[in-house]
């Protein structure tokens, strides 16, 4: 079977009329029925993709506009399902990372703030193999596979990140509620 080049040509100018004719009107129509000017875009894009597709099912022009609207409707529909899922889904991750995540190491606020201080005068790399193995519970090895280093650079630079870090924080992070250079601007009463 031979291909019928004069078809296919006279296929897609078609396509190109109905999309030229038709592309703002869709916009516009897709505009006014989604929050997002990039949703809207999608939508358009996912009609002109089903037109595309099922271009040999179209009607001829004088009634093509009103078969696209029938499409953008359906599109809209299934976009307006998906945002549904998509909220759904969101909040039952959400849950499950409560749950997951129990109490953060560093959640005390004050102690949060001198760790963050003290991690951050660390190197990048000292500071990632602390937290991989503090905060996410791997072991020096998965820490190694992480990081693409071997597992001895791992220990040596844990041990030297808890002490760099013991040196900076110090063994007792003071009472609840000071963190040093927080609280920078004097009070009328301790100006006196």
């Amino acid at each position: 079977m031979g291909i019928d080049v004069s078809s296919g040509t006279e296929h897609e100018d078609r396509f190109r009329r109905v999309y030229a004719a038709n592309f703002e009107p869709l916009l516009a129509y897709a505009m006014r029925r989604v929050g997002q000017a990039e949703d809207a875009a999608d939508v358009v894009a996912e009609v002109f993709l089903v037109a595309w597709r099922r271009s040999r099912e179209m009607p001829p022009e004088a009634e093509v506009r009103l078969w696209l609207y029938g499409v953008a409707r359906r599109v809209l529909a299934n976009h307006h399902r998906g945002g549904v899922r998509r909220e759904r889904l969101g909040e039952r991750l959400r849950q499950r990372l409560k749950a997951a995540v129990g109490v953060d190491p560093g959640s005390e606020v004050p102690e949060r703030l001198t760790v963050q201080a003290a991690l951050a005068r660390l190197g990048e790399l000292d500071r990632e193999v602390l937290m991989l193995t503090f905060w996410e519970g791997l072991k020096p090895r998965e820490a190694a596979a992480v990081l693409r280093v071997s597992s001895a650079v791992v220990r040596t630079r844990l041990s030297r990140a808890r002490a760099r870090l013991r040196d900076l924080v110090g063994d007792d992070l003071g009472p609840p509620g000071h963190v040093l250079d927080v609280m920078a601007v004097r009070t009328l009463e301790e100006g006196r």
